[in-house]
């Protein structure tokens, strides 16, 4: 697998692979945390122009989406019921998503950006007992709850070299 900066000729599939996540999210309890429509196209659109969005490939198809930002992260400011582990310079990972056509993507991912800066944040929605599965097994620790841009509430995780 590879990965490589989104471009906006991705847009439709990536579109494509964030259908399927959601349904896939559904099928396993977890129907509210992007809903029917989220990410938006104008969220995904701004991912992509400021060279934030990120795609893997495995054989030349495009298998999954992420986003990756090095720097402050606005909904990270405020921690309750816990605190990061540190106050060093981190990246963040959102919106992971996979069309189910290769495993491993959450490994790659993290691999990536783990090469990029060795501090990562990530949240999850309380119901994505996938993704905190994914998120316990590969050494990141709960830190506490954040809330997104829309108030609601996730569950905050660290890693660090």
């Amino acid at each position: 697998m590879t990965i490589r900066t989104t471009t906006p000729d991705d847009l439709e599939q990536i579109l494509q692979i964030y259908a399927y996540a959601r349904t896939q999210m559904r099928r396993n309890g977890n129907p509210t945390q992007w809903g029917d429509d989220r990410p938006s196209v104008a969220v995904l659109q701004a991912d992509i122009r400021k060279g934030q969005s990120h795609v893997i490939e495995k054989d030349g198809h495009l298998c999954a989406v992420f986003t990756f930002i090095i720097g402050d992260d606005p909904t990270y400011q405020t921690i309750e019921q816990g605190r990061w582990l540190n106050a060093a310079p981190y990246g963040t990972i959102h919106r992971l998503a996979g069309n189910g056509t290769a495993k491993g993507i959450f490994r790659q991912c993290l691999t990536y950006c783990m090469t990029q800066i060795p501090n990562i944040r990530i949240d999850t929605h309380r119901d994505n007992a996938i993704m905190q599965h994914l998120l316990e097994k590969n050494g990141f620790v709960k830190c506490g709850i954040i809330y997104v841009e829309d108030g609601s509430p996730r569950i905050a995780y660290q890693k660090r070299l």
